[in-house]
């Protein structure tokens, strides 16, 4: 017998999908999945289901449409995207995929960012994948990280097929804005629905850039869409530990799975994201408020302009950034042998995502604000160098971190899209000091400097190759989009 709440549930969703279909002239779909009435002929020509609207942007797509903002923004996505995989590689989780992928011993075709090994591209994308997202270095958007995946997925498949700059800037495009489209349609899925975008929204972004870049059928666009839900998940009861990257690795290899499937005539239902009883919405988003809206917007409007990305000032959990911002413009406030207490009052969805105790492993030192507020109180910025095990056996950061307690802001406890912070800092004395940041460095808002740009980028990339390589791997992709061919980059990367 259903429940009344799960009754509830069911119309909730049935109605938002209803909504949807009706916007993109689709015909509304009952409960059982078949349709309230059968449409007449003239309503069946112009019907339209979700897969119909992305496979149309996904093969119609124009890049000559875009303002010079998206390519530059592109580009800067393919810089910060290489710079972390590049770091990343370095790091054990990585190492240990890496070994995993060498036992494996597949056929040596395509290059693995970091290493000197080469497998397929499949394997070389979960790799890459890994390597992108095990700093929490890379560069978030609506949920997080939902595009991590499709810079590490689509640069094997180039080097496999022999693709240009060009058509790879373009297919990045396509998986940006799908990713950001999907993002937007349920925005509570991460906070509520405890999924992991990078992998709940990835892996169907990643692959719709995937399809095309290998040039997927229009008539099959639907079937790679379709295995990729399926492919898709990401529990984020894994953040702070090796699993999380794993998301991305496994979003990456699985777009590029489903992208070579699907072109190649394996099927998948058509209705995959919006069948009311058991599509993608109804499984991911069941009882939080879905809406379609924004596919409607597809190649009309562009998120790479109009909300863009964040890269990232420092290489942990980025809903924590903007307490570790604040904390830095407090700094010669205070000093630290006077402080009693240091309050980060964050939002719900940062809360659900950091934790509030002292890490046990550098992965979960990332996302535990008493080590992030006490390292930046005490040091400065959390850089690198912050995030080692040396670092984290730091008595005196120890000390500090259990003065360091977080809260709830009632100001700006429901907000999603950003991730404001309010630091207040007790002393000795009784006085209190504190600083309010509601945008954290890296967003449009409070954009990176070009020079901390680049010094982010040769910081990470010079842990796995020379400064010589890292010096032209940059030159080359500042003229991305000006490059015919991947030919010289292949070598630079892959130097372990």
């Amino acid at each position: 017998m259903t429940s009344q709440h799960e009754s509830s549930i069911d119309r909730r969703l049935f109605l938002g999908a209803v909504g949807a279909l009706i916007l993109l002239g689709q015909p509304a779909l009952a409960q059982d999945g078949k349709s309230e009435a059968k449409p007449d002929a003239k309503a069946d020509a112009v019907a339209k289901r979700l897969s119909d609207t992305i496979a149309d942007f996904v093969v119609g797509f124009d890049p000559k449409s875009l303002p010079p903002l998206a390519i530059e923004r592109a580009r800067l996505a393919f810089i910060d995207t290489l710079a972390v995989m590049l770091a990343g590689s370095r790091e054990e989780g990585s190492e240990i995929v890496c070994e995993m992928i060498r036992q494996e011993g597949a056929a040596p075709k395509v290059s693995v960012v970091g290493q000197s090994f080469r497998t397929s591209p499949q394997l070389a994308a979960l790799a890459n994948g890994v390597a992108a997202h095990i700093m929490d270095y890379d560069m978030s958007s609506l949920l997080g990280q939902p595009t991590s995946p499709i810079i590490p997925a689509l640069l094997p498949l180039a080097e496999n097929t022999g693709a240009t700059p060009a058509e790879v800037t373009a297919a990045f495009i396509v998986g940006f804005e799908v990713c950001l489209k999907l993002a937007r349609s349920a925005p509570e899925q991460a906070l509520v629905g405890g999924w992991h975008a990078v992998s709940s929204i990835g892996t169907m972004g990643a692959a719709m850039a995937c399809a095309r870049l290998i040039r997927v059928p229009r008539e099959h666009i639907a079937d790679v869409l379709g295995i990729a839900a399926s492919l898709s998940g990401g529990l984020s009861a894994n953040f702070g530990t090796m699993t999380k990257p794993l998301h991305s690795g496994t979003s990456a290899r699985n777009a590029i799975l489903a992208a070579t499937l699907g072109g190649a005539g394996f099927t998948a239902s058509a209705a995959a994201l919006e069948n009311p009883v058991s599509g993608y919405f109804r499984a991911f988003d069941r009882g939080i408020k879905v809406s379609f809206d924004p596919f409607a917007e597809l190649g009309r409007r562009y998120d790479i302009v109009e909300r863009g990305f964040k890269p990232k000032r420092y290489p942990c959990g980025g809903l924590g950034h903007t307490a570790i911002d604040a904390t830095l413009e407090l700094r010669n406030e205070f000093n630290v042998a006077d402080v009693t207490a240091i309050k980060a009052s964050i939002t719900k969805y940062a809360a659900s995502r950091i934790g509030d105790k002292y890490p046990t492993s550098i992965e979960s030192a990332k996302f535990s604000m008493p080590y992030v507020a006490a390292y930046t109180a005490l040091y400065g910025a959390p850089m690198l160098e912050a995030f080692t095990e040396e670092a984290i056996a730091d008595e005196k950061i120890k000390a500090l971190a259990r003065k360091v307690s977080v809260a709830i802001d009632p100001e700006f406890a429901d907000i999603v899209d950003e991730s404001p912070s309010r630091v207040t800092v007790t002393l000795g004395d009784g006085r209190t000091v504190q600083r309010v940041r509601y945008y954290a460095s890296g967003t449009p808002q409070a954009p990176l400097t070009k020079e901390q740009i680049e010094e982010k980028f040769f910081t990470c990339a010079e842990r796995s190759v020379h400064k010589t390589a890292a010096t032209k791997i940059f030159a080359f992709l500042n003229r991305f989009d000006e490059e015919r061919s991947f030919a010289e980059l292949w070598v630079l990367v892959a130097r372990g």
